[in-house]
């Protein structure tokens, strides 16, 4: 019974109503996870310190680096997994999953055992000076050093569930740590409660990934039987055809990840010769523009299990079907927030801190930010493509031209002919250029298709 109803949603039900059915879940879940990331910065805001943002901030691209692995064992896994689905392999789904698991759980905590080991020299590469250090220590020793497994491993566990279709429970998971770590967020930081400060922020966040972790290990618990995703340890085994087949796309989207750590890090170093007041602004800017990139990610995270099946089972028309409604329906989101963000972009900033500096700062990049948003959406689908299909490399090059080839020199370029105030349009330059050759790549693939025997 259990099949059939997977063959219903990715095989029969109309492609607008399949579409929908997969991302609102994901839309949800992306939407309470953008609260749960502001949050953090909200309520060490009220402190009205920018020490205290300010360590909020320098820790992000080293939380951002969780995405590697994330993406490494969830994006790969899960790709994996629907493509079997779609040859009805449910064999190899079963031992897909225990793989990315048992890989999830040893990677990351490597990454946790490392960060312990060279948290000096991290917390210096991450631009910590001498006024931010111990704050930005103490945020880092919760999120990181404890908090890397449970972060990790339930996102790669949501990929895991989303991945067969079941988008409403893995965005329970998600949302559950996510509500956990806002409500102990004031707790923990404020003077009210136990007034810890940006280390408050980093224990909420680690309570709340943890509880997201115990939801999916109860999730698998109650549906054994009911559900090909499994972590049994009894079906674990190196198996070469289903590892080469979860690096081809795991590999290439780690690396993206990690070049965007460290353009992210070469950002906040910028940022950081400026002062601790621009590297807090920087801070809210990206965390305000993180609404609608999460909210595009949740949105093409939704579809990919539907194109990755109906790649499998060479229904093309199906799979172009649904990436371009998807496109239609970001680029029609995208366009009210930018221009809410180019109208509101003070006012927006003015939640996080009432600080004049602060503001002047912060809506400045926010405005340039804002403009890659269009862009970030064709690219965010022709990535999520091509991860679905298994075409690894070309999500690996669109990674290597964004950052390698485009943002990175862009930064470097736009500081040195506008000093500060040119960094935050080195992404929108990237993600124009990228979006023009996702346009074309596309193009060709739907085409190439349609030259192959298809299921209709």
């Amino acid at each position: 019974m259990k099949n059939k109803d997977k063959t219903e949603l990715f095989e029969r039900t109309a492609v607008p109503a399949a579409v929908r059915q997969l991302i609102i879940p994901t839309i949800i879940s992306s939407l309470i996870t953008i609260v749960y990331n502001l949050a953090d910065t909200y309520f060490v805001g009220m402190l009205n310190d920018p020490i205290q943002n300010a360590a909020v901030t320098l820790v992000a691209p080293l939380m951002l680096a969780f995405n590697a692995i994330n993406n490494l064992f969830g994006a790969g896994t899960s790709s994996m997994m629907s493509r079997a689905l779609g040859r009805h392999d449910y064999v190899t789904v079963k031992r897909c999953s225990v793989i990315g698991f048992y890989c999830t759980v040893f990677c990351s905590f490597l990454f946790s055992l490392l960060s312990i080991i060279f948290r000096t020299g991290l917390l210096e590469l991450l631009g910590a000076e001498e006024n931010t250090l111990a704050a930005t220590g103490a945020y880092m020793q919760w999120t990181v050093c404890c908090g890397a497994v449970p972060a990790i491993l339930n996102v790669v566990m949501a990929y895991m569930v989303r991945s067969e279709g079941a988008t409403f429970h893995a965005s329970i998971g998600t949302i559950s740590g996510c509500v956990l770590n806002m409500i102990l967020d004031p707790i923990f930081i404020l003077p009210w409660g136990l007034d810890m400060g940006a280390a408050g922020a980093g224990l909420a966040t680690f309570l709340g990934n943890t509880l997201a972790c115990c939801y999916f290990f109860v999730l698998l618990f109650v549906r054994r039987g009911k559900t090909c995703v499994s972590i049994s340890p009894k079906l674990f085994s190196f198996d070469k055809t289903i590892l080469l087949g979860i690096f081809a796309v795991g590999i290439p989207a780690c690396i993206q990840n990690l070049l965007n750590v460290t353009s992210m890090t070469l950002l906040n170093n910028f940022s950081a010769s400026f002062g601790s007041d621009v590297v807090a602004s920087m801070g809210i800017a990206q965390k305000i523009n993180m609404v609608p990139l999460n909210l595009f990610f949740g949105m093409f995270q939704g579809i990919l299990p539907l194109v990755g099946y109906t790649y499998a089972s060479k229904n093309y028309r199906r799979m172009k079907d649904t990436i371009l409604y998807s496109m239609k329906l970001g680029i029609c989101c995208v366009a009210v927030i930018s221009a809410g963000y180019l109208v509101f972009a003070g006012a927006l900033v003015r939640m996080f801190m009432d600080n004049e500096v602060i503001v002047a700062y912060g809506s400045h990049f926010l405005r340039g930010m804002c403009l890659q948003l269009p862009f970030m959406c064709v690219d965010f689908l022709a990535v999520g493509v091509f991860q679905a299909t298994g075409m690894g490399n070309k999500a690996l090059l669109f990674a290597v031209l964004r950052k390698i080839i485009f943002e990175i020199p862009a930064l470097f370029v736009l500081n040195k002919i506008f000093p500060l105030y040119g960094l935050p349009y080195a992404q929108v330059t990237a993600e124009f250029l990228l979006a023009i050759i996702a346009g074309f790549v596309l193009l060709g693939l739907f085409r190439k298709l349609e030259t192959q025997p298809a299921d209709a």
